[in-house]
């Protein structure tokens, strides 16, 4: 519905943001959309649309601003809880809780109770401050004491009300929750961090609690976390038991889990127990127990707490789920960086509702540990986590004779002999471009979503491209042809067109990603974003000095050596020469709806310490934008130091010892009038 006659700008604004409010609820709380994805978007769209003409009406809680940030958070801030976050105690025994019930009726002198059985989500806690009806604060649990301010990345979660619908909600309050990684999120993230030969996240709680604390909010926002929230604390609750206040928080916009049930005795809270032991199992998101907690307020009151724990709450966890299977053998795989990867390969074994064949033995220190040898019976655990794990060997079921499982010595694909990087775990092919395995995951990695995003080529068709010696490297793409493709087996006009259109589009993607799509040992993403954005264009970093490169945030000794190292062989010299030939960007495009000054210009600058008013990286584009220069590190060329609190010690004295003039927050935005 489009801004009618009789609607002000400020009503479209109004309206809109609450449609688009009510949609998010439906569909990241209740599970149940009113309307598509398409129509969702052509809300948010003319929304969009609507702001930018009217920047006087923005809203930090408008829906629009829930994608987050790329441009690097400053460290977090830490702060005290208003109420200690204590932990559970929990138990592993059905008895132990059946213990519990019997001293909660003691403590309150044979007073009657109800019990609220919980889920028990596997994720990270958080606690959340709510004034006049809006998000102001969110902190981690931390030490329990006090934990770090993570308010703008939480703002990108979508089932979490930013504006609370409703009535009847405190004008103050705080509310606890878990923040959770759905499976599905985290198999495409652990599936995304392996073809990048990253390090995987063991389970979802790791992978929630590392995203929460990602110093950018915009990958966040990308990663698709959610959250349930399972306790309200504050003066005027609306009413004086956990149960209804509950309710009444999902009334206001919050994820309330539909298994919170009332108990009466000790009988259904042993049935909730079994119940739950096996359905959990159908849930889309990892659980690791259950939580029991008396209903009334005034109860927990009574009963108080231990030095560590509420005495009216228990935990109950689920026991981790294992199985024994016999190992058929260990392979060993090539990645796209050369690391080699053991894999145990196993007999078919049930586990937590899935068939596993294999698992990951990560390196030979993990083999060597673990004493595996040939057809050991070997424990497999999932537990809370999704990836099967080896985690221990049945010695006492060893065949006589069996030999210890050797680690490879050559490359299994090229036969090169492995290398291994001193202080570390992993052992590498050092034949990066004779290597098929290296070769072919590079030319997938490069046309990946994230990266070039070419349409239409798999690791299937990347293997086949690099077999039939079309594509021997990434430069050889851009001369691939309809006619060429066609020639290929499994090949038809519709898929090679697809290809080439993906081909021709991937020259307008952005820098940053190309930088990242290199497969330049060491740069990540961020890493990749980082340089794109401090050196400008593919010229710049290609003849960067070590010095230069480390005076980029982020970029250490290792990551430096690692550029060069890359930029210095004949062949990725001939692949960027063959990139920029085809047409592929390969300098950061300036946005000329900014204005530009040179109000800084001639000035070398240093950014230190943390900041208020904006991130480190927005400060850097701000001098940037007014015609100054960002330095990494201070000497006499260095005109300005701004500083910021806990501006590194170092850095002051040499400012100081050269007399270099140094410079607060607020006289830079002065410099440059952006108060």
């Amino acid at each position: 519905m489009s801004p009618s006659l009789f609607e002000s700008p400020q009503e479209a604004i109004a309206r809109l943001r609450d449609e688009l409010n009510r949609h998010n609820y439906n569909y990241y709380v209740l599970n149940s959309p009113e309307i598509g994805d398409r129509e969702f978007d052509e809300l948010m769209k003319e929304l969009e649309a609507l702001e930018k003409e009217h920047p006087e009406l923005d809203d930090p809680y408008s829906p629009t601003h829930r994608v987050g940030s790329d441009l690097g958070a400053k460290g977090f801030e830490q702060v005290n809880h208003i109420h200690p976050m204590l932990s559970l105690a929990n138990t592993y025994s059905i008895s132990d809780v059946d213990d519990f019930m019997r001293r909660v009726r003691e403590g309150l002198g044979g007073e009657t109770f109800t019990t609220v059985g919980e889920m028990k989500y596997d994720g990270t806690s958080i606690s959340l401050i709510y004034e006049h009806g809006r998000l102001v604060r969110a902190v981690t649990r931390g030490d329990g004491i006090h934990g770090d301010v993570v308010t703008d990345n939480v703002k990108t979660i979508k089932s979490i009300p930013l504006v609370l619908s409703g009535s009847g909600w405190p004008d103050e309050f705080e509310i606890r929750g878990e923040i959770v990684l759905p499976w599905k999120a985290f198999e495409k993230l652990n599936a995304e961090r392996a073809f990048n030969e990253e390090p995987l996240f063991a389970n979802p709680r790791n992978a929630a609690s590392g995203t929460l604390k990602t110093q950018n909010s915009a990958e966040v926002a990308r990663r698709g976390l959610d959250a349930y929230f399972y306790y309200l604390l504050g003066e005027n609750l609306p009413y004086d038991n956990h149960y209804d206040n509950m309710m009444a928080a999902r009334s206001w916009g919050f994820k309330v889990s539909d298994i919170m049930t009332c108990l009466h005795s000790i009988e259904e809270v042993d049935n909730f127990i079994n119940h739950w032991d096996v359905a959990r199992k159908e849930l889309p998101v990892a659980t690791d127990g259950l939580v029991f907690k008396v209903n009334s307020l005034r109860q927990q009151l009574n009963l108080g707490f231990t030095a560590k724990s509420p005495r009216w709450a228990i935990a109950y966890k689920f026991p981790a789920e294992r199985a024994l299977t016999r190992l058929r053998y260990v392979s060993f795989e090539v990645g796209r960086m050369g690391i080699i990867t053991p894999v145990s390969n196993l007999e078919p074994v049930l586990l937590s509702g899935t068939i596993v064949k294999r698992a990951s033995l990560h390196n030979e220190d993990i083999i060597r540990q673990l004493d595996i040898h040939e057809h050991d019976m070997l424990y497999v655990e999932k537990g809370g986590e999704i990836i099967p794990k080896i985690t221990g060997v049945d010695k006492a079921q060893r065949e006589a004779g069996a030999k210890a499982v050797e680690f490879v010595t050559e490359c299994p694909a090229c036969g090169t002999e492995l290398e291994r990087v001193e202080g570390e775990a992993a052992w590498f092919c050092p034949n990066k471009y004779g290597c098929p395995p290296q070769i072919a995951g590079r030319v997938e990695h490069f046309v990946g979503r994230r990266m070039m995003n070419i349409d239409g080529i798999g690791e299937e068709t990347a293997v086949q491209l690099y077999e039939t010696g079309l594509v021997r490297d990434i430069g050889d793409i851009y001369d691939l042809t309809k006619e060429k493709l066609m020639a290929l087996d499994r090949f038809a006009e519709k898929s090679a067109e697809r290809i080439m259109k993906g081909i021709e589009d991937s020259k307008s993607v952005p820098f940053e990603r190309v930088v990242y799509a290199l497969s330049i040992p060491y740069v990540g993403e961020t890493v990749a974003r980082k340089l794109a954005r401090s050196v400008g264009d593919i010229d710049a970093l290609m003849n960067a000095s070590q010095e230069e490169l480390e005076a980029i945030d982020d970029i250490g000794p290792r990551i430096a050596e690692s550029i060069r190292g890359y930029f210095a062989n004949p062949v990725n010299q001939s692949n960027i020469a063959r990139l920029k030939t085809a047409g592929v960007q390969m300098a950061i495009v300036k946005d000329d709806s900014i204005e530009r000054t040179d109000r800084l210009a001639g000035k070398t600058i240093v950014i230190s310490g943390t900041f208020t008013h904006h991130s480190r990286d927005e400060y850097k584009a701000l001098i940037e934008q007014h015609g100054g220069k960002n330095s990494g590190s201070i000497s006499k060329k260095t005109d300005l130091v701004f500083a910021g609190e806990n501006m590194g010690p170092a850095k002051l004295e040499k400012a100081q010892a050269l007399g270099i003039p140094i410079i607060n927050e607020d006289e830079f935005l002065k410099m440059i009038e952006a108060l």
